[in-house]
């Protein structure tokens, strides 16, 4: 499992540098539109406040593995923490970090107060594992990412599964 997880890893930095570039993802929180999000200020002190943009899934080498990527913004006034996420494609889905081609699991990502958080290929990352099925190129994935200190606490992407050699800097 390691070894496919560095595989993995390692095939990943390969692909594509960031996500952050991509067309942004669908949004289905609590927000009044796309990419809203209601209550906490926007000032120092005020609650985290997330856009989620830029998400993609390439397709997985793997039939049991596949990793997603999205760029997280925090307009807000206090750091918000991506802790979980989960997805009807996945048994599970944990939170990476890469340095080098070395991939260490956490228990949490930090949205920093005034920036953003780019999950990427070689670098910060989610892995889904225990897939229903290796999803196909064009398929559009669900995830529901959740946040501690933020508002929407809970945000609903639709990805789409790109093909494995996708590079979103285009």
């Amino acid at each position: 499992m390691k070894r496919r997880r560095a595989l993995l890893g390692a095939m990943g930095g390969v692909v594509a540098v960031a996500a952050a570039t991509g067309a942004a993802a669908g949004l289905a929180g609590r927000g009044s539109g796309p990419g809203s999000a209601p209550g906490g200020g926007s000032g120092p002190g005020g609650s985290a406040r997330l856009v989620v943009s830029g998400g993609y899934i390439p397709r997985p080498l793997l039939t049991d593995e596949a990793a997603a990527y999205v760029t997280v913004a925090n307009t807000g006034g206090t750091d918000a923490e991506l802790t979980s996420v989960t997805t009807p494609l996945a048994a599970h889905v944990t939170l990476h970090t890469t340095t080098g081609t070395t991939m260490r699991q956490v228990g949490a990502l930090t949205v920093p107060a005034g920036g953003k958080l780019t999950l990427g290929s070689g670098g910060a990352h989610m892995m889904l594992e225990g897939l229903t099925h290796k999803p196909s190129v064009g398929e559009q994935i669900t995830l529901r990412l959740h946040f501690t200190h933020a508002s929407p606490a809970t945000v609903t992407v639709t990805l789409p599964v790109r093909p494995t050699t996708y590079d979103p800097r285009g």
